[in-house]
């Protein structure tokens, strides 16, 4: 008997985007290095110049968030930052040199995030690790109802990473992209690179990292049984549904509502939360998001008091 397999996150990153991406790295690296030395002139060249290419990083993953992923809300996300990072980067060529601590993070990002997607080691072990957690809370929940846990029937992996429903014999594959690592390096990233007390930074990283490993188990869990049960099949959403992704097959509208639509404008909310929330520890958090915001909106914006903001560089 053949299984329909449902990625959790469909997503293969293409080969030149992949390529890109660490010339990317390398680039806002070297801007990094050249801060460092204290060469402003050269950190902001070759830094706008990393913010242009990651500019042309997300134009070209346009089309496959939009036709291969049929992701709304990523797609919106991808298209604003293509514009976003050729004005960050042209505002930094032009002297905004407060940019630089965006640059900065965005250099820590890829640094935490690329040796674990093209790793096959750590791929494989962050995948098979979330995919056992979230077939444990299945469990936990009385859900499981002869759920297995299994091999991808429709790839040559050996990764145990995939979850099978025999009562609506459908499946769903976890991926590298759903092990949450992507959101765990852009905090990583920020903290990083913001100049704050290394023991909050410590304590910020921690918590951020568990807040998010934790609800993205949660999210798998959600979609893994929101697709295996079947819970959003009903007649009144698989017309709408099936016309907004181009769909085919009526018995994959319950992955698209749980995915596309339902975890992932939760996701941007939750994201937001998070950062509010650790910013308890490290306030110099929204000095970037001020910086970021002051930018895109054309205008000041102050997310904490001018007092706060003085008491916490007097105390770097």
């Amino acid at each position: 008997m053949t299984s329909p397999v449902q990625s959790l996150a469909e997503m293969s990153v293409l080969p030149y985007t992949d390529v890109l991406a660490w010339v990317v790295m390398a680039v806002f690296v070297a801007g990094v290095i050249a801060h460092r030395r204290n060469d402003l002139r050269l950190a902001r060249r070759i830094t706008a110049a990393g913010w242009a290419l990651f500019a042309v990083f997300w134009f070209l993953l346009i089309q496959h968030f939009a036709f291969v992923m049929r992701s709304a809300v990523e797609t919106a996300l991808v298209v604003v930052a293509v514009p976003s990072c050729l004005y960050v980067g042209w505002q930094l060529h032009n002297g905004r040199d407060s940019l630089l601590t965006l640059s900065r993070a965005v250099a820590f990002m890829t640094i935490i995030y690329l040796p674990f997607e093209t790793s096959e080691l750590a791929r494989s072990f962050l995948i098979e690790t979330v995919a056992f957690q979230t077939a444990t809370v299945i469990d936990w929940l009385g859900l499981s109802n002869g759920v297995e846990l299994m091999r991808d029937p429709g790839t040559d992996s050996s990764l145990l990473n995939t979850f099978y429903f025999p009562e609506t014999d459908r499946a769903s594959r976890l991926v590298f992209q759903c092990t949450g690592i992507g959101s765990m390096a852009i905090f990583g990233g920020l903290i990083a690179a913001v100049d704050a007390p290394r023991p909050k930074k410590l304590v910020a990283t921690a918590v951020s990292i568990g807040i998010i490993w934790a609800l993205n188990v949660g999210r798998n869990v959600f979609i893994a049984l929101a697709n295996g049960y079947q819970w959003f099949a009903g007649s009144w959403l698989e017309g709408p549904v099936m016309f907004a992704f181009g769909l085919s097959d009526p018995a994959r509208v319950s992955f698209f509502v749980a995915d596309r639509v339902i975890s992932q404008v939760l996701a941007v909310f939750v994201l937001v939360g998070i950062a509010w929330f650790v910013s308890r520890w490290v306030p110099e958090l929204l000095d970037v998001g001020e910086e970021l915001l002051s930018v895109l909106l054309g205008r000041e914006v102050h997310l904490r008091s001018p007092d706060a903001a003085a008491d916490g560089r007097g105390k770097q």
